[in-house]
This record gives structure tokens, sequence and C-alpha cells, in this order.
């Protein structure tokens, strides 16, 4: 059995930066303030479309929250542009995300089941809250696409984080 190294809560988000679609980077860990980060399987994915489509859809109450979103996968970028033409995510959305990246986050990686399915390993899902110090102040992962944590309990937590100023759970050893 093999064991991976998972990222633990309140460690320092991983210095990983990825092209976002439409030019520039995304990388999480350099940014200001309050980030949500959604590491999303990729466009063979049919359970990522409508989380996405979710996440989407609570993006005012994130950013009400103070909370910026973001989304990545290992996607090259002409499947990235395509998913994002056709449901049209207003967040930004990051592309190529490596195995060693993939890694550092402490996300499960899978290879494909075909051809057909994707070309390369893929991330399952993950979800990192990271708080202005840098820091994983919430985290969730997956090694399957199908338990991933409900995005508008995501979004009032965060809200209620910051006006509790509630600290960083889950981190006693």
């Amino acid at each position: 059995m093999t064991h991976a190294t998972k990222l633990a809560a309140g460690a320092t988000f991983p210095a990983i930066t990825v092209p976002r679609l439409g030019g520039g980077e995304i990388a999480p860990a350099s940014m200001e303030g309050w980030r949500l980060l959604v590491v999303y399987r990729g466009k063979h994915c049919p359970l990522c479309k409508p989380y996405l489509g979710t996440l989407d859809k609570l993006t005012e109450e994130f950013e009400a929250a103070g909370v910026s979103v973001l989304a990545i996968s290992a996607d090259p970028e002409e499947k990235a542009q395509a998913d994002h033409a056709e449901f049209g995510w207003r967040f930004p959305l990051g592309y190529g995300l490596t195995v060693a990246q993939m890694q550092s986050l402490g996300l499960y990686v899978s290879n494909p089941r075909s051809p057909q399915e994707t070309d390369r390993p893929f991330s399952e899902p993950g979800l990192f809250l990271i708080n202005p110090a840098g820091q994983v102040q919430l985290i969730d992962i997956s090694n399957a696409p199908f338990a991933r944590p409900d995005l508008a309990g995501i979004a009032r937590g965060a809200k209620r984080i910051q006006e509790m100023n509630y600290p960083i759970r889950g981190t006693l050893v």
C-alpha cells in the first residue's frame, strides 16, 4: 500500500503556479486576502461541470465574504478553454497542474481508465480555503469524484470564520 503525504491544516499553502486561461498565472500562495481554490478532475469528469457551475453561482456570495474564487486542473489549455467556452464560468481558471504540484497539495492522483477519458494523470477533487496569512484554513480532499463539500456551506463557513476569528481546526497531531 502506498501512502501519500497530505497537506496539514494550518500549513503554509505551497507555492504552486499554473497558467491562467486568458493569460497570466494563478499562484494562490502569493495572492492576498482570503481565497478559495477548487481543484477539479478535468474536462473528462461529468461531475465537475455541475460542481463548478454551483461554484460560479456562488461567486457573489464568496465575494461578499471577502473570498476570491479560483479553479485549476491538470487539463491542457485547449480542454480548459473548451469547458470555459461551454459553461462560461466567471472565476479564474487555471490549467496544466503537474503531478508534482498535485502531490505537494496532498491530492490523490489517478491515471485515466482509457485514452477516451483523458491522456494524462489527473488529480481527484480538492478544496482549499487559504487565509490572508497564506495558511490552509480549511482543506477537503477526496480520492474519487463522488465526495465533495457543499459549496454553499463553505461560503457560509468562510464568512463565519472571519466574523468569529475562528481558529484553524484539526491541528493536533
